[in-house]
């Protein structure tokens, strides 16, 4: 591995890639099946649908007066088209707000022979697309210090537009911030950060009682160590060499670690009630972009507290 000296540019590149990639693959997705899994979870557990009315600021609809209403809910201007009252209603505004975190830092810019695309553009691709069917099923998409919440269709230029003029450093895992009760976060990274930062990270984001899922994105050659002979490492976020004489030797210590690793990241999980998973490159990008999609639907028809499993916890 070398080092990552021209990390910048490759992003550039990633981004514009995942732009046109992650369009093809919402698009190729079966939305009416998604939509049917949508309408079953509205129908059978009451779903918060955003559309309806009530506290707002938003104008939602005008309904008949009726009897017995305060006069001042009367909307006189639209009244006076014809012989009846009219009220002004407003959009119920408890709106569902999906934060989304793909790692950017330099350790995700590997990519080995048997990879379809380097981490990076891997949780990229499925940012973008995710991002674009949420906001199709109406819900508001942000990523965290770095976009507001929006509902704009065109919400992988503005992400995309906000990666690439980003002059920030790149973090592993996303800033500290408060979201909402009712908010879903999505963090997509390597999540090879020592434990005590994504513990805090995790403490820190579930303390208002959001929701959330972990995914793991790793390359192949990370899940098994495919490596022999005399290897030099380069960590990719601050450069330090480490020489390994007969490479081969260390597979099955390395193997070992990685699923402590997981391990113990599922465990502090578990105890909030947060998902994990693993994704690998050589898997196809459609599969991870499902399984988010379709945990969504279920985490939001479920009720708050409840345990949601979607898929297999790796």
């Amino acid at each position: 591995m070398a080092a990552d000296t021209g990390h910048a540019p490759r992003e550039i590149t990633a981004i514009r890639r995942a732009d046109g990639e992650s369009r093809a693959l919402a698009a190729s997705l079966p939305r009416l099946v998604l939509e049917a899994r949508r309408i079953a979870a509205n129908v059978i557990h009451g779903l918060h649908g955003r559309r309806r009315a009530g506290a707002g600021e938003s104008f939602w609809q005008y309904r008949r007066f009726v009897s017995g209403e305060p006069s001042q809910n009367v909307d006189w201007r639209r009244s006076a088209r014809d012989d009846h009252l009219y009220v002004r209603e407003q959009e119920w505004e408890a709106s569902h707000t999906v934060w989304l975190w793909p790692d950017r830092s330099p350790s995700m810019a590997f990519a080995s022979k048997q990879a379809r695309d380097s981490k990076l553009e891997r949780g990229l691709i499925v940012t973008f697309a995710l991002a674009e069917l949420l906001v199709a099923g109406g819900e508001r998409v942000g990523i965290p210090g770095l976009l507001n919440p929006t509902a704009s269709r065109s919400v992988i230029d503005k992400m995309a537009q906000a990666m690439l003029h980003d002059d920030d450093a790149r973090f592993s895992l996303p800033p500290s911030f408060v979201p909402a009760s009712l908010a879903e976060i999505v963090v997509l990274s390597d999540f090879w950060s020592p434990l005590p930062e994504i513990t805090t990270m995790l403490a820190g984001l579930s303390a208002s009682g959001a929701h959330g899922t972990l995914i793991q994105i790793v390359d192949p050659a990370e899940e098994t160590f495919p490596y022999s002979g005399r290897i030099e490492f380069v960590e990719p976020e601050n450069g330090t060499v480490i020489t390994a004489g007969r490479a081969e030797k260390w597979a099955d210590d390395y193997v070992a670690r990685v699923a402590r690793h997981r391990a113990e990241i599922r465990a502090e999980t578990n105890k909030l009630d947060w998902l994990f998973s693993t994704h690998t490159t050589s898997r196809s990008a459609a599969e991870l972009l499902l399984f988010l999609h379709s945990g969504m639907m279920v985490s939001k028809g479920s009720a708050r507290g409840a345990t949601v499993k979607v898929g297999q916890r790796a």
